[in-house]
């Protein structure tokens, strides 16, 4: 494992991380991989999904700041400020899976909390189902952790993106779906000025925007799609898991509201908290999060 010097930041996007954070790049294979770390003690790998970064979970982190855990807020390579792929055919689950485990490999995170959302939840669940030892507990948010049951109808965000020339206008050419994340929230005004501005500075310029519309096409349209077989990894893995285990949920998330019922009969055991946050629910409901990650590190 080397670390390499992180990337500046301006300091607007600096002044709202915690203070005792620290970033740094992993190479652990072939890109270079961006974390965000505070503290020290069993750790805690907290994952993103589309279209965001590792500073997602700052809210999360700050809460949690005066507890023994190491906190982890890794970037998904194509997101945030890890590398980005040569060719967006690389934009695979298998693929992610494989980037996250080898930096979890590099780190030798044994004994872990996952908290997964959006993509998070399926790219780290995947990783796990090859590292079973490593995960003692899981936290999920607004996720889905295998596929989709027969007879779904994929999103129309996700049908969206799919639409041939509109959607690479959309997404390449308009910095669709960062500009308008406020419109997933209980509250829009959870993301908004120097937050939401802080969301779009990655992925500004089209040599940096390729990944929200690669993961967006991640997403199955039919049960043939290739996300499908790691999918059922994912759900094999936590209908397995005997660790103790958290669901923290904002119900008025326009996409994965109404998944939670099917997560819950997949985590039977898992605490629920209800919110009424939207997809991004770290801004809305941070102290929510890091309650049900005191709760998991107290079973584990």
């Amino acid at each position: 494992m080397q670390r390499l010097p992180p990337p500046p930041l301006p300091a607007w996007i600096e002044g709202q991380l915690p203070a005792r954070a620290v970033r740094y790049r992993l190479d652990a294979g072939p890109y270079a991989v961006h974390v965000t770390e505070i503290g020290s003690g069993r750790p805690v790998l907290m994952l993103h999904g589309n279209p965001t970064w590792g500073f997602l979970y700052r809210r999360v982190m700050a809460a949690l700041g005066g507890e023994p855990l190491r906190l982890l807020a890794p970037d998904l390579v194509g997101l945030g400020f890890s590398d980005r792929p040569r060719h967006a055919s690389e934009h695979t689950l298998e693929n992610h899976a494989r980037w996250l485990g080898a930096a979890i490999d590099a780190l030798d995170l044994t004994g872990l909390v996952l908290v997964l959302h959006d993509w998070g939840g399926p790219i780290g669940l995947r990783a796990m189902a090859d590292r079973p030892g490593r995960v003692s507990g899981l936290v999920v948010l607004n996720t889905v952790v295998g596929p989709p049951r027969p007879g779904f109808r994929a999103s129309a965000f996700h049908r969206l993106a799919r639409v041939p020339v509109l959607s690479t206008v959309l997404f390449r050419g308009l910095g669709f779906p960062q500009s308008v994340l406020h419109r997933a929230q209980g509250d829009p005004g959870s993301i908004a000025g120097e937050v939401a501005r802080a969301y779009r500075f990655p992925l500004r310029g089209l040599s940096r925007n390729a990944a929200p519309l690669a993961l967006a096409r991640m997403v199955p349209d039919t049960l043939d799609h290739p996300s499908i077989e790691p999918l059922r990894r994912c759900q094999s893995f936590v209908e397995a898991f005997a660790g103790p285990a958290a669901i923290v949920w904002g119900d008025r998330d326009p996409v994965l509201g109404r998944v939670r019922s099917w997560i819950e009969r997949l985590l039977p055991r898992a605490h629920v908290t209800r919110t009424g946050a939207g997809h991004f629910l770290h801004e809305e409901v941070p102290d929510e999060i890091a309650g049900a990650v005191r709760r998991v590190m107290a079973g584990v």
